[in-house]
């Protein structure tokens, strides 16, 4: 009779599964290493340009690394004062920053209301509201521009700001999250006495940092790189966001790629710095609910 040596079995399998969770590993690097590289490259490519001079921009080789350094292309967006790029950079900030914060407060409020209160008319409401992120954006653009025009916000901060307020994914992505909060932590602060106010101000808010931080990073990203309605609205030179200014250096005949791609190099720099800082928050809103332990 044939015996079956128990530990050489466990550890036959053991270094199976080992091997094969091995090879699974380095199947999913190389899938995350190309689609990284997908993302990386094209910034790669402008921070390159944006340091060449204008006789290495379209020559017949691909050179990653300029032959020729020069700051010249930045030197002549930031010294050119028929391009005020401070200015529009601070108006990017100013814009981008308030439809932020004014977008986290009105859906997050509305977002809980949605989730803990009962109301009349609350599921067709929430269903009509979701049903307008089936609609393409570009439908809203003729009746938001009348809108503003009949109320005198054209060439104005605030007629950029106030039609993205209507954020619905906010307010979708928001309810989702608020759900998936327990009850009981609420119901143990009503017992202690709390009102809904401040049951969402010290209980569900805390609780829903990452969740606000990665709409934030979002919403800011969208309100960022806005470029047509901005265009529309905004007469004034002095006015324009960077994306619409920035446009200003492609003409009908000729395009100085270097001062563009140094724009879109400083276009970018508060995105990533946003990301960098709320990183932590948005990796923790995609691994938990918001409860910790």
């Amino acid at each position: 009779m044939t015996t079956i040596n128990e530990p050489n079995v466990v550890q036959r399998v053991s270094r199976d599964w080992q091997q094969s969770h091995r090879f699974q590993r380095i199947i999913l690097y190389a899938v995350l290493t190309a689609i990284a590289l997908l993302v990386i490259l094209p910034l790669l490519w402008m921070l390159s340009t944006s340091l060449k001079p204008k006789s290495e921009w379209f020559l017949p080789q691909i050179y990653w690394i300029p032959r020729t350094f020069t700051w010249n292309n930045y030197q002549k967006i930031l010294d050119n004062d028929s391009l005020p790029i401070a200015r529009w950079f601070f108006n990017s900030i100013f814009v981008s920053s308030t439809v932020t914060v004014l977008i986290l407060i009105i859906d997050s409020t509305a977002a809980y209301a949605y989730a803990r209160m009962e109301f009349k008319g609350k599921r067709m409401l929430f269903g009509l509201l979701l049903a307008t992120l089936f609609l393409p954006g570009i439908m809203f653009l003729v009746p938001n521009f009348l809108t503003v025009t009949k109320l005198g916000l054209l060439n104005n901060y605030a007629g950029v700001i106030v039609p993205g307020l209507a954020g619905v994914f906010g307010v979708f992505f928001m309810r989702q999250f608020f759900e998936s909060l327990p009850k009981e932590l609420e119901e143990a602060a009503y017992i202690d006495g709390a009102t809904r106010v401040e049951t969402f101000l010290y209980i569900a808010l805390p609780l829903a940092k990452p969740a606000l931080a990665t709409l934030g990073i979002i919403t800011f990203l969208a309100s960022w790189n806005d470029f047509l309605w901005p265009l529309l609205v905004l007469k004034d030179r002095e006015l324009l966001t960077l994306p619409p200014g920035l446009r200003t250096l492609q003409g009908a005949y000729t395009s100085e790629y270097g001062q563009m791609m140094a724009g879109a190099v400083i276009t970018s720099i508060p995105v990533l710095f946003l990301y960098i800082l709320l990183q932590r928050y948005i990796v923790e809103s995609v691994q938990t609910t918001g409860l910790k332990g």
